[in-house]
């Protein structure tokens, strides 16, 4: 049997709200569907490069994880994204900036 999961706006929320509470700057660049929409993440980092987050799904564990998809300059993730957005206009996308060093799976659920 299939947990119940949370909304995508919710999820979103809570996202924002950790990096609020981190210090970090967090933006959402594309909203998707309340409920069900996918979210992913973009890191940009001070060198100029990004970092784009996306959720994989484990059958074994019934759960999703947060796994790096891409990783380039701006341009070409930007690209990656039209192209999902084409596909799923539910999409989510929240932008986050985070220093050198700083994790990323720290503030994604």
């Amino acid at each position: 049997m299939m947990e119940p999961r949370l909304t995508a706006g919710l999820r979103v929320a809570a996202l924002l709200r950790r990096a609020d509470l981190a210090g970090r700057a967090a933006y959402v660049v594309r909203r998707g569907d309340d409920t069900a929409g996918a979210v992913c993440v973009t890191v940009v980092r001070p060198d100029g490069q990004v970092q784009l987050w996306g959720q994989d799904y484990d059958p074994m564990a019934d759960s999703r994880l947060w796994v790096m998809q891409a990783e380039g300059p701006a341009r070409d993730i930007d690209a990656t994204i039209v192209r999902r957005r084409a596909a799923d206009p539910d999409l989510w996308v929240i932008e986050l900036e985070l220093p050198e060093g700083c994790a990323v799976t720290d503030l994604l659920d």
